[in-house]
Parts: structure tokens; C-alpha cells; sequence
């Protein structure tokens, strides 16, 4: 497995036995890569780098460090869960940072899109170098790339800086799924015993909620944008469309109209359901939701979600839109 070019004649990992067998190699070449020196893996939650995680803790233990920064701009409960499956569970090495004012008063007032995803990454590195100069010994970088993340940089290093990390920071690299494609990934993930809701977690942006959360972020609406994506997640999984649908989620922008609650004069937001399948993210179509579940969606998000008056579903196919709205 070693190399960044994947055998032709590499079998796909399709099962349990072949994710084991996958697993007990890669386990052998980290032990060999590593030996007995430090590993420090910025571990954001997601399936890659979750799996990674899992992988190393397995091969080496509480020589890994993990980091997990809270920028303010994860789904409801993703933070908790980070903490419970591996500091709780699986006893990982874990830091947890909670970085959420330094990010979203870095970002206030901030509307360009690329602008906001700059900020965000600049931030993480920052927040993560200041991790790794607090700890001693650390001679790798573990991280999550998988063959595509190669693939699209047609080999060259710019894939390995992934989460967005410097190279200044010194390390070699530990990436032991870098040659899986994203479904073998969520095979081993399974293999080691990962909850099924991380390792099936759709794709989610790298700037997170902030993307969702349209023009210049403030903390009520990105809190809207949360807590109706969550409603949004939990009515879907209870209907079954969470193995169905390949994305779904909620987006809040940054327009207001009238409305009537309790008799009052309202002036809040839409929150705007966006639920589409696609296969690689090229194009992608709308799901056809039942309108039960659409109303009980919207009875929810209306009662529960403060500062949201208007529920709207998002008909846009890709193309002309694109799955996210910035």
C-alpha cells in the first residue's frame, strides 16, 4: 500500500473479511513507519479522518494525539460525539479546543463566500499550530487523505495539505487510507467498530455551517441553521431517508419577510431544505420527499427554531444550481 499511485490490480474492499485483512496491513505498516515516535492528527469528525484516527489508535495507541477544534460551525451534537467515540470509547489522546469566538468574530460582518473560507482555514492552521507547539516529541502528521483527494491533485504534494496544514509544521506524514476510495474508507470504518451515523456522515463542506449560514455569518441565524438542519436530520433518519438521500441539509440566507405567530407581526428568516442524490457530485438531482414528511419537517422547524418564520424546498437540480448554496 505504500506510494501514492494505486494498484490497478488492487482488489476493492466490498466486505467485512476484506476490511479486516486490510486493516491487520495497515496496522503493520504504521508500527513500521512510526516505530515508537509521536503522531499528532487533526481529527475534525468526518469519515476520513475518523477512520484514520481509529486506524492509528489501533497500531500505535497513546502515541497519536488527536485535536479536534470547535470553530463554532459544526452540525448539532458533532463536537459531543468526536469527544464520546474516541476520548470516551476508545480512550484516544484527545485535545479538544473550543475555538468557536475566535472564529465567528473573525468572520463577522464577512459576506464574500471564498473570503469566509479563507478566514476559516487560516484560523484552523493557526489554532492547530499553536496545539502541536505545545507538545513535545511529535515527529508525524496524521491525516485522512483518500485516493480522490490524489486524483484531484493529479499527484502532486497539494493533496496533502488536505485540512489545510503547512508544511512548515515539519512532519512526515502518516496516511494509511490513501489509496481507498471513499465507500472502502467507510467499510474499514465499520471494520473497527465506528458508529454507523459517523461512518456513513454525508459530505459536509470544509467550512462547515458557515457555507449554509448565506452571506455575512451572525450567531442567531447560524444557530437557525443548526438547530433546522439537526430537525431536518432527525426526521430523515426516523423516515428511513438517510440511507436514501445523499445529501441533505438546510441553509439560512440573510433576507427577512413578514409573517404571523401568536397574533404578532413576525419579521424572520426561511429556512431553505435542500435534499438531492447524486453519484460523484458532478450533477446531482432533487429527492421527491413525501409532502407528510415535508409538512411535519415544517411544523417542526417553525416551532422549534427561534427567528424563523418561512419553510421553503430548494427544486434546483445540478445543473443549473450547485449543491451548496455558496
Amino acid at each position: 500500500m505504500s506510494g501514492n499511485v494505486r494498484d490497478p490490480n488492487m482488489q476493492r474492499i466490498t466486505n467485512r473479511e476484506l476490511a479486516n485483512a486490510f486493516i491487520e496491513e495497515q496496522i503493520k505498516e504504521i508500527k513500521a513507519q512510526v516505530g515508537d515516535k509521536k503522531v499528532l492528527l487533526a481529527l475534525s469528525g468526518g469519515v476520513d479522518s475518523s477512520v484514520c484516527a481509529a486506524l492509528l489508535i489501533k497500531a500505535i495507541g497513546n502515541n497519536l494525539t488527536c485535536v479536534h477544534v470547535n470553530h463554532g460551525l459544526l452540525r448539532k451534537g458533532e463536537p459531543e460525539q468526536v469527544i464520546k467515540v474516541f476520548k470516551e470509547q476508545m480512550g484516544a489522546n484527545l485535545i479538544y479546543v473550543d475555538a468557536v469566538d475566535e472564529f465567528l468574530d473573525a468572520l463577522a460582518g464577512v459576506e464574500d463566500p471564498e473570503q469566509k473560507r479563507k478566514i476559516i482555514g487560516k484560523i484552523f492552521i493557526d489554532v492547530f499550530k499553536r496545539e502541536a507547539q505545545k507538545l513535545n516529541g511529535i515527529s508525524f502528521l496524521g491525516q485522512g487523505t483518500i485516493y480522490p483527494d490524489i486524483l484531484e491533485s493529479k499527484g502532486l504534494k497539494a493533496h496533502h495539505n488536505v485540512g489545510g496544514l503547512p508544511a512548515e509544521l515539519g512532519f512526515e506524514l502518516v496516511e494509511p487510507v490513501k489509496l481507498l476510495y471513499k465507500d472502502e474508507v467507510r467499510q474499514v470504518g465499520e471494520a473497527l467498530g465506528l458508529p454507523r451515523n459517523m461512518v456513513y456522515r454525508q459530505p459536509f463542506p470544509g467550512p462547515g455551517l458557515g457555507v449554509r449560514c448565506v452571506g455575512a455569518i451572525t450567531r442567531d441565524r447560524l444557530e437557525a441553521v443548526r438547530e433546522s438542519d439537526a430537525i431536518l436530520r432527525e426526521e430523515f433518519a426516523n423516515a428511513g431517508l438517510d440511507q436514501k438521500v445523499w445529501q441533505y441539509f438546510t441553509i439560512v440566507p440573510p433576507v427577512k419577510s413578514t409573517g404571523i405567530k401568536d397574533g404578532q407581526r413576525t419579521f424572520e428568516w426561511p429556512v431553505v431544505i435542500r435534499a438531492i442524490n447524486s453519484v460523484d457530485a458532478v450533477t446531482a438531482t432533487i429527492e421527491e420527499i413525501p409532502y407528510a414528511l415535508l409538512n411535519k419537517i415544517r411544523d417542526r422547524i417553525l416551532n422549534e427554531v427561534k427567528g424563523v418564520n418561512r419553510v421553503l424546498y430548494d427544486l434546483s437540480n445540478k445543473p443549473c444550481a450547485t449543491i451548496e448554496w455558496e
